[in-house]
């Protein structure tokens, strides 16, 4: 049987499904279903000082839907908990006493000025939580005042914050990094620097979602005014996917822990973010949408795979992708891979011909002996994927690796078995030879 338990940098789950700080996670009440429902852990909503910032009283969340309603994007404009501090830490060390196999983790925001880190991260430690994170990632509001992304965009200040954090609590020190930086390489160095136990990441995207037809007015609004907000969800999934990759594929971050963020809606997303060096994985949006027993099919999903695959602990897991990810530069350029189309499969819908012929290669027939036929022109496919990515039927259409020797019907040249990158291509004016 597969084993879920994870050991996060000393913090012990029964699985590696935590909930991110968020409006989940802001009170004992929430979190405490939480756990009942199976949850490994949670990361405590962001605590700041007393007295606590004041969210508006109005819509705080809008949704980026699918034709059929599905939520695809979440914008979010609350801040940080808006309930006292005493009471916080008070369930905070209530909720731990109850629940001590479960992972709580407790998410930091205040000014950087040393003395206000050293004394709430005296308090958080006093309630027994498990280890703090630290908000440099928080994209609205905060960012305003100094604090979240406004810190997590200097490397400079993430170091310094890092390195008090460090040497005022003995809990192990998690540093919430922002996405909304150019190379998020930087930032997750200078929390290294600093001491950092682990970094999680990503915290929302700075965005706007749009504006109401009627009124012309930005949405959400708050008294006909609206305000940018923190993106989330299934749509974001792709960007935090790259940045946990170059963090734990990077050789100044490498071997640095990771906890995965971002559009976590399964156990398949789980598994893509473990795959790129996660060692546990944080959801919000989906917890939101789908209530807190979504997180039960994503430990079955992914105790099964295990199984089937014969993975026994998810240390096997996890980083096992990161050697397959590289720059474009050293892309083989002699691999050949042509699309296939199983007509066993096909429904004639027609999609795949419509689309490479209006914007790709023209190498899908549509007719074959005055009958409506869909057929790969060999000679004309560049391997693309375009039409496997818009085929509604699974499987379907597939790519077929040409193998060393075989002809390739679009150069009429074999495909040759040793691999060429840009840094070898002849038309490179840099470079070097094979």
């Amino acid at each position: 049987m597969a084993d879920l338990r994870s050991n996060f940098v000393g913090i012990k789950s029964p699985n590696p499904f935590w909930l991110a700080s968020a409006p989940p996670t802001d009170k004992a009440y929430n979190v405490v279903r939480a756990f009942e429902a199976g949850w490994g852990g949670v990361v405590w909503k962001t605590l700041g000082e007393d007295p606590p910032v004041v969210n508006v009283s109005g819509p705080r969340y809008s949704t980026l839907l699918t034709p059929d309603r599905r939520v695809m994007g979440f914008n979010n404009i609350e801040l940080i908990t808006d309930r006292p501090l005493a009471v916080n830490l008070a369930e905070i060390r209530q909720v731990k006493r109850d629940w001590p196999d479960r992972a709580l983790v407790v998410s930091i925001m205040v000014p950087c000025n040393e003395e206000s880190w050293r004394t709430i991260l005296k308090q958080v430690e006093d309630t027994g939580a498990d280890g703090v994170e630290l908000n440099f990632g928080c994209p609205h509001g905060m960012s305003e005042r100094g604090m979240g992304s406004a810190v997590g965009q200097v490397p400079e200040y993430i170091e310094m914050v890092t390195a008090w954090a460090k040497a005022h609590t003995r809990l192990p020190v998690i540093v919430k990094l922002t996405p909304n930086i150019t190379d998020v390489r930087q930032p997750a160095q200078a929390a290294k620097r600093g001491g950092a136990d682990a970094v999680s990441l990503i915290n929302t995207i700075n965005s706007v979602m749009g504006v109401d037809p009627r009124t012309l007015t930005m949405v959400p609004s708050t008294g006909g005014m609206g305000s940018h907000g923190g993106y989330c969800g299934p749509a974001v999934r792709p960007i935090a996917l790259n940045m946990v990759a170059e963090i734990a594929r990077s050789p100044e971050t490498a071997g640095l822990p990771i906890s995965g963020i971002g559009g976590v809606g399964s156990w398949r997303d789980a598994l893509d973010f473990m795959a790129l060096g996660s060692g546990t994985v944080q959801v919000c949006t989906a917890a939101m949408v789908h209530g807190f027993k979504i997180v039960q099919e994503m430990a079955s999903g992914l105790s099964n795979y295990m199984d089937e695959m014969g993975f026994t602990s998810i240390d096997q897991i996890v980083g096992r992708a990161v050697p397959t990810v590289t720059d474009w530069r050293y892309l083989n350029l002699r691999h050949v891979s042509k699309a296939v189309i199983d007509a066993d499969k096909c429904i004639s819908c027609g999609r795949c011909h419509v689309v490479c012929e209006d914007t790709s290669h023209q190498a899908i027939t549509a007719m074959k002996d005055g009958v409506r036929h869909f057929e790969v022109k060999e000679e004309e496919c560049v391997g693309c994927n375009l039409c496997v990515s818009v085929c509604p039927v699974e499987s379907c259409i597939t790519m077929r690796d040409l193998a060393p020797g075989e002809i390739d019907a679009r150069t009429g040249e074999a495909v040759l078995a040793e691999p060429l990158n840009w840094t070898q291509h002849p038309n490179n004016p840099m470079a070097t030879p094979a």
